[in-house]
Formats: structure tokens, C-alpha cells, sequence
């Protein structure tokens, strides 16, 4: 029993991708993504994050179909381009984001008990792993709970932004940033669309895996694209872009602005459920990840199990949840964690450098090759015009994990 279980259908795919989309990002990071972009800038920066996430998502998709196992990327690098290649994806994929799971812990402690918000930090943990643990339906079923309640609070920002916010389309037009600052903008917005490879990552308990990852990761992707242009219009509609480039929390900002103070506690409660959401996801992603790495003696093989009963990696997900808990209990790293950006976009340039690998698929109006390319120039592009401080982070992290492989290498 080292297998996992194939529970998930096409809906049940797309509702954990969602999830995995629909979380702290779009809560906040529209104003750090409008101060560097400038007013007009902002829609660019986010189509450009878009295209280039809708490129990526077509070579998960394609590499999944073909690799319909646990641990994404790491096994795709490993498989079409090497061991290393898939290190480093794996590497990156882990640290960053069990850097991302104590920062989106972090969050939901500061908003629902600040004075307390390490002990709240390592019970959300608890009860998402608990949650898994349970197995992939159980998230699957509490994700599409989390999705609903996040998707109704979305939409009564936007329709209290409409009818209410008095939103200026010619706000929509103010003078935009430099070239590099819609690059630096984009760069940062990708961090909300990061989520959709979940569905890749959790490719080994997918049904049918070749005909419903490549359904599934683009409709989450379209779905969610939507959802975030329309706020961004209202948005910066509403509160302008000098506004919006200070704004802490832009779419409290939106309802206040409407005149309607009182539901800034249904936004806040929103974006706690939604944060949830994402870490659901994420403990769950980066397990399967670990799960991948332990099979293949990149990690410690003991992380390799896979529980008899529920069929989900119990070893691998405690341990996440453990450096995970360690890390919200002695430091802060909501404001550090800048380079998971960096790793994820090195970590999607593999993805499509793997799936260049490939060939062409007949039938496609756009041939595929052409995506991806275009897709492992945007990653690049785009971690090296990071803010400084965050592409430093993100590729030491990288060099780290390199020269780790690299001794273990030679030591074998």
C-alpha cells in the first residue's frame, strides 16, 4: 500500500485548485502589485501574470497527464530533464512553500486573536493536517465549503463596489509605472494564481488523470483570472490608484469606501476563511511533494509511507506540519517570505523547460512548444525583476539546495 487512492473527479480537481488560488493574495496583494506598477499599470501586470500562468498551467496539465503521480514537478524535471532539475524544483517547492504555510498560519492568528496569534497559528495547522489526514475526499469536501463561503464574499465587494463605491472607469486609465515596474507588478501577482499546479501536485489521486488534469487546470485558471480582473477594475475604480497603493487591506478599503464600514468584518472573516483554504492546500500540496522526494531518497525514505487505511502520505504531511509549527512558534515570516515567489516562478520555468521536452500535440491551434517557451522566458522574466531583497532570498535558497545535491552526489 505506497500508492495513493484516486478520489478526485474533474469538480472536485477544480474547486481544490480554487482554493488553492482564492486566498491571501487577492485580499491583499493588489496594493503592493499597484504601487509598483503605477494606476494604469495594474490590468497589464495582471494579464501579463495571467498569460503567463495560463502557460504554465497547459504544461502541468500536459506533464501531468503524462506523469499522473505525486509530486509535480520534481518528478516532471526528474523524468525529462534529470535528477537535478528535479531537485531543484522539489527543493524549491518545499522550502518556499512551508515558508508560505507559516506565513498564511500567521495571518489567520493575527486576524482572529493578534494577542495570541502564534498558539492560534499552530492550531490552524493542526486542524488543516487533521483534516487531510483524513484523506483527499475530506479536503475535497471541506475546500469546496471554504470556496463557497469565499466566492460570496467576494462577490458583495464587488456589488457594493459597483452600486455603491462610485467607481471612476477613468481611474482606470491614471499614469502608469515603467516597463520594470509592470514586470516587478506582474511578478508579484503571479503569487495569486500560484495555486492551480495543486491539481498536478495531487496528480496520483485524480481519476482518470490523463483526460481530467488538462479539463481541470484550466478552468480553475480561466475561473479565478475572471474573478480577480473583475476586482481589479472595481478596485482601483474605486479607491484610485494612489489609494490603492497604500492600502493594507484593498478591499475593506472598497466597502468603506462605499459606505458601508459595517461589512468590513464580513471582508476580514472572508479573507480568514480563505487563507484557510490556501493552507488546507498548500500542507496538502507540499506533502505530496515530500512524498515524491522521500520515494526517490531525496529525503528521508521514512517520509515515504502512505497510511494503509486513508491512503494519504501520514508521514510526510506530519513532518510538514511539524517544521511548520516550529517555525510560526519562534519567528514571523509574513513579511519574509518574498522569495517563495522567486521559488515558484524557477519552479514553473522546469515545468515548461520538462514539457518542451515533450513534442507536439496534434490538433492545437497554438502549438504547445510555443507556450512553453514562452511561459519558461515569463518565469525568468520575472523572478529576476522581483524586488531586490525577494529574487536574493528566493535564489540563495535555490543555491542552497544545489550545493546540498551536489555534495550528496559526489558523497554517493
Amino acid at each position: 500500500m505506497d500508492q495513493l487512492a484516486r478520489r478526485l473527479g474533474v469538480p472536485d480537481a477544480v474547486v481544490i485548485g480554487l482554493g488553492s488560488m482564492l486566498g491571501a493574495g487577492v485580499f491583499v496583494v493588489f496594493g503592493p502589485a499597484a504601487a509598483a506598477a503605477g494606476g494604469a499599470g495594474l490590468l497589464p501586470a495582471l494579464a501579463l501574470a495571467g498569460f503567463i500562468a495560463f502557460c504554465n498551467a497547459t504544461s502541468s496539465a500536459r506533464l501531468a497527464a503524462r506523469y499522473p503521480e505525486s509530486g509535480g514537478t520534481y518528478v516532471y524535471g526528474r523524468e525529462r530533464l534529470g535528477p537535478f532539475a528535479g531537485f531543484l524544483a522539489g527543493w524549491g517547492f518545499v522550502v518556499g512553500k512551508t515558508a508560505s504555510c507559516a506565513a498564511m498560519a500567521l495571518t489567520i492568528g493575527a486576524y482572529l486573536w493578534p494577542a495570541q496569534a502564534r498558539l492560534v497559528a499552530a492550531a490552524a495547522v493542526l486542524a488543516v493536517t487533521a483534516v487531510n489526514l483524513r484523506g483527499i475526499g475530506k479536503t475535497a469536501t471541506v475546500t469546496k465549503l471554504l470556496v463557497a463561503v469565499v466566492l460570496a464574499v467576494l462577490t458583495l465587494v464587488a456589488v457594493v463596489g459597483v452600486a455603491g463605491g462610485d467607481v471612476a472607469l477613468g481611474r482606470l486609465g491614471d499614469p502608469g509605472g515603467s516597463g520594470r515596474g509592470v514586470l516587478t507588478a506582474a511578478g508579484l501577482l503571479f503569487f495569486a494564481f500560484a495555486g492551480y499546479a495543486r491539481i498536478a501536485t495531487l496528480g496520483e489521486e485524480v481519476r482518470d488523470p490523463q483526460r481530467t488534469i488538462p479539463r481541470a487546470v484550466p478552468l480553475a485558471l480561466g475561473a479565478v483570472l475572471a474573478i480577480y480582473l473583475v476586482l481589479a477594475v472595481v478596485t482601483l475604480g474605486v479607491l484610485g490608484a494612489d489609494w490603492l497603493a497604500g492600502s493594507a487591506a484593498p478591499l475593506v478599503d472598497v466597502v468603506t469606501a462605499a459606505g458601508l464600514p459595517g461589512l468590513t468584518w464580513v471582508v476580514r472573516a472572508g479573507a480568514t476563511i480563505a487563507v484557510t483554504g490556501v493552507l488546507l492546500s498548500l500542507v496538502a500540496g507540499v506533502g505530496r511533494t515530500t512524498l515524491a522526494m522521500a520515494r526517490r531518497r531525496d529525503l528521508p525514505g521514512a517520509l515515504a509511507a502512505v497510511h494503509p487505511v486513508r491512503q494519504v502520505p501520514h508521514r510526510a504531511e506530519l513532518a510538514v506540519a511539524a517544521v511548520v509549527i516550529v517555525v510560526v512558534l519562534l519567528g514571523d515570516v509574513r513579511d519574509a517570505i518574498g522569495f517563495s515567489s522567486c521559488t515558484v516562478l524557477v519552479y514553473y520555468a522546469i515545468t515548461n523547460a520538462a514539457a518542451l521536452t515533450l513534442g507536439r500535440d496534434p490538433g492545437r491551434r497554438i502549438p504547445v512548444q510555443v507556450l512553453a517557451g514562452l511561459g519558461l522566458v515569463g518565469c525568468l522574466l520575472l523572478a529576476v525583476n522581483l524586488p531586490l531583497g525577494s529574487a536574493l532570498a528566493g535564489f540563495g535558497v535555490l543555491a542552497v539546495g544545489a550545493a546540498w545535491h551536489l555534495v550528496r552526489q559526489r558523497s554517493r
